[in-house]
């Protein structure tokens, strides 16, 4: 079934109402979106909207990370919008491309939010990254193929990343929330 088009001031909307502690942040993005400027290029130096993915295998048990290569840090899959606002549709082309991972498919709901500083780089300034995070999950097949974006990827037990001091603090909170949205599932 195809999902609605997507509507990025709708979604965070959506978001906030279902997270309702993170009201800040989404009228952060909803302002920046809001502003001057082509938000979704990465020719707009201030910042621009990114795409990510929060991968997740069939048993809902492990997340796809990869060990950035660039930034040297494990982190969920994702990229640039280059010009494209369907931001569901960057965090599912930036998962399959970045994967190699077939039968993916991506839920319509926002799952993470996150605006963090990117360092300077070359001729490239510091700037602003919007990250918007979707789940997306694997098919049959969980095989993938590392990317030259990648220097690896590693199938990683959620429950494990919560408390793993070393990585992101916005990794290990969108371990908290799917762990929390698990058994609030299994409830159901």
């Amino acid at each position: 079934m195809p999902h609605a088009p997507f509507d990025l001031q709708a979604a965070l909307e959506d978001f906030a109402r279902r997270w309702p502690t993170r009201r800040p942040e989404v009228d952060l993005f909803l302002e920046f979106l809001q502003g001057e400027g082509a938000v979704f290029e990465r020719s707009h130096l201030v910042g621009h909207f990114t795409g990510s993915a929060w991968i997740v295998d069939p048993s809902g048990q492990r997340s796809l990370l990869t060990l950035h290569a660039k930034l040297g840090r494990w982190l969920q899959l994702g990229g640039h919008a280059d010009g494209d606002p369907d931001l569901r549709a960057v965090a599912l082309r930036e998962a399959e491309e970045e994967s190699g991972l077939t039968g993916l498919s991506v839920e319509p709901a926002i799952f993470d939010i996150d605006r963090h500083a990117i360092p300077a780089r070359g001729a490239e300034p510091e700037h602003w990254h919007y990250d918007v995070r979707f789940v997306v999950r694997a098919g049959a097949s969980t095989d993938f193929v590392v990317s030259e974006e990648s220097s690896a990827l590693a199938w990683r037990e959620v429950a494990e990343l919560v408390d793993e001091d070393s990585l992101d603090p916005s990794l290990r909170r969108m371990a908290r929330q799917w762990l929390t949205r698990d058994r609030a599932d299994a409830a159901d």
